[in-house]
């Protein structure tokens, strides 16, 4: 039987997460702040995190726009519990990780851009 879009993306999260252990939960989220996909702990509010992933996309492609920085690649908010990433999949959607404070950042970015080579032949 073959999977659904949806279910081969919850996939890819999981594999995200195995390949990475420091990361906590992964989302895909469509650009207007709407949940595809989910790989989120009971804990977290998921649509609260896909409205704010949205947000920040937007504004992160407007400021590398607006300040001269070309395409944006990336977004990361660092807190004192962990990270937050942000990773465009095309122009319709984001990547968005937790991961925890002593993550290896080097090793969730090549990860994560694993990822979005995958996801962005499922979108």
């Amino acid at each position: 039987m073959t999977k659904s879009r949806t279910e081969q993306m919850i996939e890819r999260l999981r594999d995200l997460q195995v390949s990475s252990p420091a990361v906590e939960a992964a989302a895909i989220i469509s650009v207007d702040g709407l949940s595809m996909a989910s790989s989120l702990p009971a804990s977290v509010e998921e649509d609260r995190v896909a409205a704010m992933s949205a947000a920040m996309l937007s504004l992160g492609e407007r400021i590398a726009s607006e300040l001269g920085r070309g395409t944006l690649d990336q977004v990361y908010i660092k807190g004192e519990k962990g990270f937050v990433i942000l990773m465009a999949i095309g122009e319709e959607a984001v990547l968005t990780v937790l991961a925890r404070h002593d993550a290896k950042l080097g090793l969730i970015f090549l990860d994560m851009t694993r990822a979005v080579s995958d996801l962005e032949k499922l979108l």
